[in-house]
């Protein structure tokens, strides 16, 4: 399998080339040249499969003869050694849990991938790789988690100041060893834009060896699709009928990936991009008007991006054909008002309690169903309520307890390096780092 570059599509790279040089000539993302399609036999049978078999065959065809078999297949399978269990909280909708990971987030998947399979590449290599990447709260824990002790590899996180919850920070800057922190006066739009930038500076790159595991990774971004297997895996032991698939959506890599699987042959009535006030892509579907904006910070911080990355890779899937876009997707604004409202209302009448992203998901998913009231779906939990405590607490008035997972770095000093969102102060910081 080989991955061109959206701006450039000379430029065509082998798996293993995506994986560890992140993004092509001109910021441009790796896009798979084909699209591999699911065996009708695998789809209409997934409980016939063990979830291990399901992860290594959803990924095989992107990897090729990269990463032998049973290497690929030992990849995959500690890639989902959690539990992601979908659930009902009412005959209508369910909840896939994807919380249960070691960071308590959906991001635990597509970093355990990408660490491990960057592990496997750099094995040989005698030149240290720094892995820098920007995140809105989650994705940062993800990476430090997956990476922390890997040997020849330092981490480089950049997080927006004041912007993540506590947990989140935490889950950042406490873990040391070789994973660092810079603490960004800015939103998460700086922080992306400012690992942008690294990414195309010449000496920066004469310097070091930079990759992404942001989910303009195509490494990070492709195994999203596994638990969009196994969330239908489960679905179909109750259903007959295809649901409608509702996706917290900021930085659009994970509703990306759920359209790729799709597109592969995954049964789905109706995708839904949730977006809290940060509504960039549900004024598009809207419109037809790309219209970047400021970032707007919300209760719902991982998803607070006014410019998506991951939204040209969706244009590309669809060949930019709007009217398929829209056809397939329908996007939806959710303020924090309405997401406080939510989470209290579940838990008052179902006993589930939601976090503020599947808060998001869970209101415009019922909005959505009351047009179509014969519909059902499920909406992707993506983080554990205990990272947003002062908003969980605030809507259900019930205290949320630290996991005991999590009590030891809770405990740990922060560290950070704070810089401003001047890219030359990036550019001295890891200069002067190698």
């Amino acid at each position: 399998m080989n991955y061109y570059n959206l701006k450039d599509r000379h430029e065509q790279v082998d798996f293993k080339t995506a994986t560890i040089k992140g993004q092509g000539k001109e910021k441009g993302l790796f896009f798979p040249e084909v699209i591999p399609q699911f065996e009708k036999e695998f789809i209409n049978n997934l409980s016939q499969f063990s979830n291990e078999e399901i992860a290594w065959r959803c990924m095989a065809d992107f990897v090729g003869n990269e990463i032998p078999v049973e290497v690929l297949k030992k990849i995959t399978a500690e890639t989902i050694q959690f539990d992601i269990p979908l659930k009902k909280i009412n005959d209508s909708i369910s909840v896939l849990e994807l919380f249960h990971g070691p960071t308590l987030a959906f991001k635990d998947v597509g970093a355990g991938f990408m660490s491990r399979c960057l592990s496997y590449f750099l094995q040989d290599e005698n030149k240290k790789v720094t892995v820098l990447a920007a995140t809105s709260g989650d994705t940062g824990g993800a990476v430090a988690h997956g990476f922390y002790k890997a040997p020849g590899i330092d981490v480089v996180i950049l997080y927006p100041k004041n912007r993540v919850s506590k947990v989140q920070e935490k889950q950042l800057t406490a873990l040391g060893e070789n994973i660092t922190a810079l603490e960004v006066d800015g939103s998460f739009d700086d922080c992306q834009h400012l690992v942008k930038q690294a990414f195309a500076d010449e000496e920066i790159n004469h310097h070091i060896l930079l990759t992404s595991a942001n989910s303009i990774n195509a490494a990070r971004w492709l195994p999203q699709q596994i638990y969009y297997l196994l969330a239908l895996k489960q679905w179909q032991q109750s259903e007959k009928e295809a649901p409608v698939i509702c996706v917290p959506s900021g930085n659009f890599g994970n509703i990306c990936a759920g359209l790729l699987a799709h597109f592969r042959g995954l049964p789905a009535d109706h995708f839904i991009a949730a977006c809290n006030e940060n509504d960039v892509i549900p004024q598009y579907l809207k419109t037809q008007t790309l219209n970047i904006k400021p970032t707007v910070a919300t209760l719902s911080n991982a998803m607070d991006v006014g410019n998506p990355s991951n939204f040209v890779r969706i244009l590309e899937l669809f060949d930019h054909q709007f009217n398929t876009l829209k056809n397939t997707v329908s996007g939806y604004s959710i303020d924090d008002k309405t997401t406080l409202e939510t989470i209290a209302k579940v838990y008052t009448e179902y006993g589930y309690m939601l976090d503020p992203h599947a808060a998001v998901a869970y209101a415009s998913l019922e909005e959505y169903l009351t047009l179509h009231p014969d519909k059902k779906g499920f909406i992707l939990g993506t983080a554990h309520p205990v990272k947003f405590p002062d908003a969980v607490e605030k809507a259900t008035k019930v205290e949320i307890k630290i996991p005991d997972s999590l009590g030891d770095l809770m405990s740990r000093e922060k560290k950070t390096v704070e810089i401003n969102s001047d890219f030359k102060e990036l550019k001295r910081f890891l200069l002067d780092k190698n």
